[in-house]
């Protein structure tokens, strides 16, 4: 199942635990958020951006780690056009939020 989810719009959060409760995968759409550029709810909150620079990490790796612990069910394909942004994207999934940044993150959006 694909559908637009990130920090910033969890509406198919119901969607997210019925794949999970069924076993059936979720691929999140837009996990680093839409729209590009300024406009990025994720990539511009400051919540992200806070919580990443206090753990050493970038405001995209925050955010794909944040929907990694989300679900075991969770698989990413963040799209780019880079091979640093690739690297970057790869990291992600060698850090872990910690209890503070996941309840700092649990505003995002809200």
């Amino acid at each position: 199942m694909q559908n637009l989810f990130h920090l910033a719009d969890r509406r198919d959060t119901p969607v997210l635990q019925e794949c999970l409760r069924r076993g059936i995968a979720f691929v999140p759409f837009c996990p680093l958020g839409w729209p590009r550029g300024a406009a990025n709810p994720v990539l511009t909150s400051p919540v992200v951006i806070r919580t990443a620079a206090r753990l050493g990490m970038t405001p995209a790796q925050v955010a794909l780690q944040w929907l990694l612990q989300l679900a075991s069910n969770v698989l990413l394909i963040p799209g780019t056009a880079s091979i640093a942004h690739l690297r970057e994207n790869l990291a992600a999934e060698d850090v872990t939020l910690d209890r503070e940044a996941l309840r700092d993150l649990d505003g995002v959006g809200a």
